[in-house]
């Protein structure tokens, strides 16, 4: 089966990228040939194959017409993503901007999980969300904080992780209390920085507008009209847990992350993210959303780390379930 697609000149270079490295991917993952002829873009191969290249193009077409920069991510996604057949899946995902970076980049979910985590902090108070690293758990919840602040619709920003010791006691680090908590708090630091510029993110912290602090200092607070953001949620107890959902205060928003596969609390240890997602899955206003491989947008390699990672646990949680049925 052959298919043509009209597509400008300029919209063709976006789409078969430099030397024609995404147009290879795509041949190359759904056996189809992909070739110029007479200024119109021809795909040829098995039907079904055709048509998903054909949608898949379309797609990519769709975010270079809006002016989107089409990256290696966006092919790899649109490929993993090809069984939706939907040609409006990526310009769907693409039109959610949150907000601008500090050099104009704009802030935006780049696959469909995000997009629903996204939409789930629109419509809920309290947001869990749980992936592997490189799925944008923390920088995504701290644009939605950023713009919630910028357009006064909270007062304050509150940040905050779990100070857990990964081999290293806090006590061997150099320097004061302040000093010995920031290398945990550091990609806080980095989400701030990139969005809203250091001048202006130190001139709200010394105003007292924005606060990065560890967990422990939680404690014994309410905070109302806030947008709070626990950090590495799977290393708290679930003491840790209770005892942060529970400074909720009027007018405050709560995103928790965490990656559930990277625990560092001591063995036998109860995670607080755990438990709380079990504790809380029926509760109106808190919402759930689970990140995947799919999610990645990190270099491809830690795509396909991820990948095998998930692939790996699966099959030794399947043995293990077989196990314990003998």
């Amino acid at each position: 089966m052959t298919e043509f697609l009209d597509l400008s000149a300029e919209v063709q270079r976006e789409v078969f990228g430099s030397r024609d490295s995404y147009i290879r991917k795509v041949e190359s993952d759904l056996d189809v040939s992909i070739v110029l002829r007479d200024g119109a873009v021809r795909i040829s191969g098995e039907e079904d194959n055709v048509r998903t290249a054909v949608v898949i193009l379309e797609e990519l077409a769709g975010l270079a017409d809006r002016g989107s920069e089409i990256g290696e991510q966006s092919v790899d996604y649109a490929l993993e993503m090809k069984q939706e057949a939907d040609p409006d899946l990526l310009v769907k995902i693409d039109g959610t901007v949150i907000c601008h970076t500090i050099s104009g980049k704009p802030v935006k979910p780049k696959t469909l999980g995000q997009k629903q985590y996204i939409d789930a902090i629109k419509k809920d108070l309290i947001v869990f969300a749980v992936g592997p690293a490189g799925t944008g758990k923390t920088f995504l919840a701290m644009a939605m904080a950023i713009t919630a602040f910028q357009n006064k619709e909270v007062e304050r920003i509150i940040m905050t992780r779990p100070a857990i010791e990964a081999g290293e006691k806090l006590g061997f680090l150099p320097g004061d209390l302040q000093s010995k908590v920031d290398p945990y708090l550091r990609p806080l630091y980095d989400a701030l920085y990139q969005i809203m510029g250091a001048d202006n993110f130190r001139k709200n912290m010394e105003n007292g507008l924005i606060e990065v602090a560890p967990l422990a200092y939680m404690r014994g607070r309410t905070l109302d009209n806030a947008y709070i953001i626990l950090d590495e949620a799977q290393n708290t107890t679930p003491e840790q847990m209770k005892m942060f959902l529970t400074r909720f205060g009027f007018g405050s928003h709560a995103i928790i992350t965490g990656d559930a596969t990277q625990k560092d609390l001591a063995p036998g240890q109860r995670s607080g993210l755990d438990v709380a997602m079990k504790v809380l899955k029926n509760v109106e206003g808190v919402s759930f959303c689970k990140l995947t491989a799919r999610d990645v947008v990190r270099h491809p390699l830690v795509q396909k780390i991820v990948k095998a990672y998930e692939d790996y646990e699966r099959h030794t949680e399947h043995r293990h379930t077989d196990r314990r049925k003998f």
